[in-house]
């Protein structure tokens, strides 16, 4: 990373797009500009503010997971995947929002999945498994050495922080944390779009954990009837609170924001979902965009990705014969609902109860006007498990679109990196993804091994190391793949 003169950052915005590589942008930007008729030239909100690439790898693997991508925006190190803000020897590493806070700054987290999931924790948590989501909602809440470091954390993933006594629980364990959250770390909480909307970010009281799901939280295809806000609406209402809890102190604030679904929507192949999802990312940034220049002289906007997922191509090879230089970004714009929503709503329903449904709701909600009997009937076979069974809806859609997929994983591409306002001109050219660390922490003028130093004293965290297995810190998670 080139050295240079330190511009003087007050708010340091970090926007994590999960899984985004630089072909969603181009499949969502030419969607965006086909079905809504601009001209072939449109950007954007990303496109005019690209400063460089960045490369991916961690240090277990050329292929990164989202664990180890986010913990080298945290920590500005590389580790092995699955380490949640630890290095490869699974000793803690303080992040750029625990120093962020212990210099004064406000802090906060802003996601679309869990707010336990591998991006969020990275920042805010230390555990050796990413799938250890009991204990990351403990340390997240402030149950671990440093205290309490986040001020505001808004997302999914309510059910890691009920006991296991009630239904929508998915802890191990009958700690009830949202109780513990609000009675001994005073947080307020709020668990609603309209209660969202409702909160006054002046008078607003931090510490603030809004959980709007039970799991992750709704595709953007899927989220007009489901109660929850928007990323952008999210985003927007911590930026509000942030700046009027900081405005009157010489320290502002580190806020991390993540479009967690866009990766999600890569695993399943979901091109219609993706594209959405990518589009309320583009919202959200938009959102930022105006923030920083209400606040240019302090304030720096970052957008990248912690890798690629899906190995997506604008364009596929569908048989033998010479192909078609196509595809077909209109085919997208029937689709209703993620193939993820469809899945589940089929796998509800007894195996012999499923092809009835498949003929008269699939087509309509896939916004496909020509199913093959083989098509239907195929989605009425056995799958494995409801991930299948919505991995080949998705292919029914790309298939038609013509779009491709090379994994249901992550690929080793460079991401593109993105950067607005103060000091954005020192993010350009090709980087290594612990840079971006190092960068946040620099401009902020951040002590990371001051932190670092302080959790490896903590006896607490060693004791969680040297018993994985222990029910309170380990938890191989059903509520999805990893991601």
């Amino acid at each position: 990373m080139r050295e240079g003169p330190i511009p003087k950052v007050r708010n340091v915005i970090l926007m994590i797009s999960d899984g985004f590589g630089p072909a969603s942008e181009t499949l969502a930007r030419t969607y965006h500009r086909t079905v809504n008729k601009l001209p072939d030239m449109w950007q954007s909100p990303l496109d005019d503010i690209l400063v460089g690439t960045m490369r991916t790898h961690s240090a277990s693997s050329h292929i990164t997971d989202s664990a180890a991508g986010a913990t080298a925006f945290a920590c500005g190190r590389k580790t092995y995947n699955d380490g949640v803000g630890v290095t490869p020897d699974q000793a803690p590493c303080g992040t750029v929002l625990e120093a962020a806070k212990a210099a004064g700054l406000r802090t906060g987290l802003v996601v679309t999945s869990r707010i336990t999931h591998a991006t969020p924790a990275a920042f805010s948590a230390h555990v050796v498994h990413r799938d250890m989501e009991d204990l990351i909602a403990q340390q997240q809440i402030g149950d671990y050495a440093l205290g309490r470091s986040v001020d505001l954390l808004f997302g999914g993933g309510l059910c890691h922080f009920l006991p296991n006594t009630v239904p929508d629980s998915c802890r191990v364990d009958s700690v009830d944390l949202l109780a513990r959250a609000q009675n001994e770390h005073r947080f307020t909480t709020l668990a609603s779009e309209s209660a969202l909307n409702d909160l006054d970010p002046d008078g607003a009281q931090l510490p603030l954990l809004g959980l709007f799901a039970s799991d992750n939280m709704a595709y953007e295809i899927d989220r007009p009837d489901s109660g929850q806000p928007s990323l952008s609406q999210m985003t927007a209402k911590a930026l509000d609170i942030l700046q009027a809890a900081s405005h009157d102190q010489p320290e502002g604030f580190f806020l991390m924001v993540e479009g967690s679904r866009i990766d999600m929507a890569a695993h399943c192949n979901d091109p219609a979902t993706q594209v959405r999802e990518v589009a309320a990312y583009w919202d959200t940034v938009r959102t930022v965009k105006n923030f920083v220049n209400q606040h240019p002289a302090d304030t720096l906007l970052i957008s990248t990705s912690d890798h690629e997922t899906g190995g997506l191509s604008v364009g596929v090879q569908l048989n033998s014969t010479y192909p078609d230089y196509v595809w077909y970004p209109e085919r997208l714009q029937p689709v209703q609902r993620s193939a993820e929503r469809v899945a589940l709503d089929l796998w509800a329903l007894p195996l012999t109860a499923r092809l009835p449904v498949i003929r008269e709701r699939v087509p309509g909600w896939l916004g496909i006007a020509d199913p093959t009997e083989e098509e239907l009937t195929g989605l009425a076979k056995e799958f494995p498990d409801w991930y299948a069974l919505a991995d080949a809806l998705a292919l029914l859609i790309s298939r038609r679109a013509q779009v491709g997929w090379s994994t249901h994983g992550h690929s080793g591409v460079d991401v593109n990196v993105y950067a607005h306002g103060v000091g954005a001109e020192s993010l350009r050219g090709n980087r290594d993804n612990t840079d971006i660390g190092k960068h946040i922490a620099r401009v902020l003028n951040l002590d990371l091994q001051s932190v670092t130093n302080r959790l490896r004293n903590d006896v607490v965290y060693q004791a969680n190391v040297d018993d994985p297995h222990s029910p309170i810190n380990w938890r191989r998670t059903d509520m999805g793949h990893s991601f």
